[in-house]
């Protein structure tokens, strides 16, 4: 890139300068035409080449630059993946896309064309200074003053336009952020008969975004470059017709000349909108280098232990907070042999959903030890602990993928027959088959074109064909009538054999059918035993179980 712009510029310089040859041979007496044909067939020649060199040169850099925006999508979906749940449940999704889309392609404009024209441009800079003094030593004086000038007055604009390029970047951020969460959450709008409400505030964000481009307008229309492009052709114009009258120049030595000058029009037009780009596109770097390094307490821990699992969970003393907020969950001990099936119950809000999350790493604990197999699920591979763990929870995700992919989202190699096999285990198969392309019928955006019970059944048949080895089941069957619910108890029965399960439910005939069962409340384990046991010795368990 660099060759090609110092190629490209070089022979921009050659042309004004055979054009000072060519205006001394036309004033000649007599004039020499044949030196006219030779000067016009080395314009022609020269700018042939400046065509190839600035193809080469403008490849290159679009070449870079695409590969950069690749290798940076790359390394923040990574980033992304890697980072605790509790990252993601802060950081708004809107934001998040907005710098992994849109800043990301900001990188890749400050390279081409931005880097690419300050390349160029600096080239162009050069080529007065080192061709003026052909001519004239005292030549030299205006480009060097111009250049001296044209950096003091570049470094004030970068100065002014970096902060507005770091608001525009954050406006659009947040502007991106109302509009994903207006969508994602557009049938609550829509039912409250607010889509007045969020045009409003959506516009107060577009209206910031709106103001911070205005604010960089401005100050990219106070360019100074651009005046000073005009004193100096002014000023190098009247120094050269000075050396004229002074016999020290031709004509065609002070048309060369004035030609020389000319090549700063390049650079001072270009740096308006190129350094411009490049202030936006460091924006934009900063923003995703910010986020690639925000602090995430998750460890992959790849070189951790991976053994089969065989499903034995002990908590020891364990409590957990979010940030630095009060604890949600203290003092919790309690041991779990493998294959036994743990109910967990308690009032809406009191830790239970998080207390199964401690387990797979979704979130870590705060203090005290999750322990599986004896080994702190810390201390665990984190693939292969996750592997071997399924959570199905009230909140169903489907994929806008077809069912099959669906349900072999944990096992993706799954054949046709293992995939029909766990849909049946999970009562699926009856209604997926009556779909117009069965198992090949793609489902909408979190599978909106299915009825909660059939998410929630598509969820079980994805924990069944995985074959965890510790199963999670979050009211997996709070929206499933009771005719499908009885049908999935006995699925969820069968398939509780040989694995360690848990239940999060209020359903008196999952909690019964448990071997052990876990009592929360207020965050705090308030008793553990089996049904019979709790009923005589729980207050707590029997004010919920009488409900």
């Amino acid at each position: 890139m660099a060759l090609g712009a110092l190629g490209n510029a070089a022979f921009a310089a050659i042309v004004p300068m055979f054009i000072g040859k060519a205006f001394n041979a036309v004033l000649a007496q007599p004039p020499q035409i044949k030196a006219l044909a030779t000067i016009a067939l080395l314009i022609v020649g020269s700018q042939i080449l400046r065509g190839v060199l600035q193809w080469g040169r403008n490849f290159s850099a679009e070449v870079m630059a695409q590969r950069l925006e690749r290798d940076i999508r790359d390394e923040i979906y990574i980033a992304l993946l890697g980072k605790s749940m509790t990252f993601h449940n802060l950081q708004p999704v809107g934001d998040t896309m907005a710098r992994t889309t849109n800043d990301v392609r900001e990188v890749n404009l400050m390279f081409s064309p931005g880097v690419n024209l300050v390349v160029g441009s600096a080239s162009f800079l050069l080529m007065p200074i080192l061709f003026a003094p052909r001519y004239h030593p005292a030549l030299l004086a205006t480009p060097l003053a111009f250049l001296v000038l044209y950096f003091i007055l570049l470094a004030q604009y970068l100065r002014e336009l970096s902060p507005i390029s770091d608001n525009v970047r954050t406006a659009f951020g947040e502007m991106n952020t109302r509009l994903a969460e207006a969508l994602d959450g557009i049938e609550t709008v829509k039912g409250a008969a607010q889509e007045s409400g969020e045009l409003g505030r959506f516009t107060q964000h577009a209206r910031a975004f709106h103001d911070a481009y205005i604010r960089q307008g401005d100050v990219e229309a106070r360019f100074l470059p651009l005046l000073l492009l005009g004193v100096a052709s002014a000023a190098g114009l009247g120094h050269a017709l000075w050396l004229y009258r002074a016999g020290l120049l031709s004509v065609g030595d002070v048309i060369a000349y004035f030609g020389l000058l000319q090549l700063f029009r390049f650079p001072t037009f270009v740096s308006l909108f190129a350094y411009s780009q490049v202030s936006l596109g460091l924006a934009g770097a900063r923003r995703i280098v910010e986020l690639i390094n925000r602090e995430s307490p998750l460890d992959q821990n790849l070189v951790g232990y991976a053994a089969p699992m065989r499903g034995e969970v002990a908590f020891h003393d364990v409590a957990f907070a979010y940030g630095n907020d009060k604890p949600v969950l203290e003092n919790i001990t309690f041991a779990v042999r493998a294959g036994m099936r743990v109910a967990v119950v308690g009032q809406t809000g009191t830790g239970k959903t998080t207390l199964m999350k401690l387990i797979n790493r979704t979130y870590d604990v705060t203090a005290g030890q999750v322990l599986v197999d004896g080994v702190d699920v810390r201390e665990w591979n984190l693939e292969a602990l996750r592997r071997q763990i399924s959570i199905i929870e009230q909140d169903i995700f489907l994929f806008s993928r077809t069912v099959a992919e669906n349900i072999a989202f944990g096992k993706p190699d799954a054949t046709r027959e293992e995939i029909i096999a766990a849909a049946k285990l999970a009562q699926a198969h009856e209604f997926i088959t009556a779909f117009e392309d069965g198992y090949d019928t793609v489902l909408g955006e979190r599978g909106v074109n299915l009825s909660g019970g059939q998410r929630q059944r598509l969820a079980l048949a994805r924990a069944f064909l995985t074959d965890p080895r510790i199963l999670i089941l979050d009211d997996a069957t709070s929206a499933i009538d009771s005719e499908t619910e009885d049908k999935i108890q006995q699925a969820i029965f069968a398939a509780a054999r040989g694995r360690t399960t848990f239940i999060i439910t209020h359903r008196l005939s999952q909690i019964r059918w448990a071997d052990l069962i876990l009592v929360l409340r207020k965050g705090h384990l308030a008793a553990v035993g089996t049904h019979g046991e709790l009923l005589q010795t729980s207050e707590a368990y029997r004010r919920i179980f009488e409900r």
